[in-house]
């Protein structure tokens, strides 16, 4: 396989884990090669939309060992949306077990070290008993496949230009902290309208005034000031990215700067230096520009490379996942 020229979508491998939820109960589950579903055309998942999921990956590091970035973290928001959404959490223990499985049955899609790409894992846990009446399914799935994926910065971390979109993504007290499959779906509509316009991304205001920095459709907000502080946007309807509490860690730990996390006004984005979404696919995606209904702002760092400090805080936490920067304690769990 081609790694540098694998692109970030789905390639079938051949092991995937399933459990089921039946009887009240979570069964032991067991890793399969069917990576087909068969539901009733009645399930929750399908008329009611009751599903959540998770995203980490999995990297080969600088010593050959095989790890697994912060996966504890990944079990831990997946049962807080489960339990959102009325979905029967899944046990810490089985979740890390599921990870540990499939990478070990899949390791040879695991991308060599230096290649930039990395095995990208997708757990989720939907309601597959049927469903009419509008309450939560009695019986459930939960599945994690994987798929290699390519360097997400093919030609360089170019900044992006984004716009501040008319659409809401979350109201407050909804669902936007959760990572469940309805919050995507209804940022369709609003990244196909940006992408016609010449966006790349939308950037999202608070529900209730329109006039505080929210998050993407899936990606969180990190600013830096010109003084060289991070500042992350804090609000109850941003989903809690872990990449984001990785940079702020590696910026606060490893770099030596100070971080706030606080409600950022739309106005203030003319005193920020730089800034960048942060996720699991890139790590970091520089922003160069937003459009606010034709008034556009440039950040100082500029529109062709990214900002110093974004480049610093996106080497040392890759370093930290390929094993070339010795790692916190439990944050990057090996793969025997």
């Amino acid at each position: 396989m081609n790694w540098e020229t694998l692109g970030f979508g789905y390639i079938k491998t051949p092991f995937r884990f399933v459990a089921d939820y039946k009887n009240g109960k979570w069964n032991e589950g067991a890793i399969t090669t069917e990576d087909k579903i068969i539901l009733s055309e009645c399930a929750g998942v399908l008329q009611y939309a009751q599903t959540v999921f998770e995203g980490l990956k999995a990297y080969m590091t600088k010593n050959g060992k095989t790890v697994v970035f912060r996966p504890d973290l990944n079990a831990e928001r997946l049962e807080q949306s489960a339990k959102r959404l009325e979905i029967p959490p899944i046990p810490k223990d089985m979740f890390l077990n599921a990870v540990n499985e499939v990478v070990a049955a899949n390791k040879a899609f695991v991308p060599p070290y230096g290649s930039g790409a990395a095995l990208y894992l997708r757990p989720f846990i939907f309601g597959s008993s049927p469903v009419i009446g509008v309450k939560p399914a009695e019986e459930y799935q939960f599945r994690l496949f994987c798929t290699p994926v390519g360097p997400y910065f093919k030609g360089g971390m170019k900044p992006i230009t984004i716009k501040v979109s008319d659409f809401d993504r979350a109201a407050p007290h909804g669902t936007g902290h959760i990572k469940a499959g309805l919050n995507y779906a209804m940022s369709l509509h609003a990244i196909v309208t940006a992408h016609n316009e010449g966006f790349d991304e939308n950037l999202y205001l608070d529900a209730q005034t329109r006039t505080f920095v929210e998050e993407t459709g899936g990606a969180n907000f990190i600013f830096v000031t010109k003084d060289g502080k991070i500042v992350t946007p804090k609000s109850d309807s941003i989903l809690p990215s872990i990449t984001r509490r990785s940079l702020c860690y590696v910026a606060e730990h490893y770099l030596n700067m100070k971080e706030k996390n606080r409600r950022v006004a739309l106005k203030e984005i003319k005193d920020f230096a730089e800034c960048g979404l942060c996720g699991t696919a890139a790590v970091i995606s520089p922003v160069g520009k937003i459009n606010d209904h034709g008034k556009e702002f440039i950040f100082p760092s500029g529109t062709e490379k990214p900002g110093e400090i974004t480049k610093r805080l996106y080497d040392t936490l890759t370093g930290i996942q390929n094993g070339e920067i010795q790692a916190p304690e439990g944050w990057l769990k090996e793969i025997k």
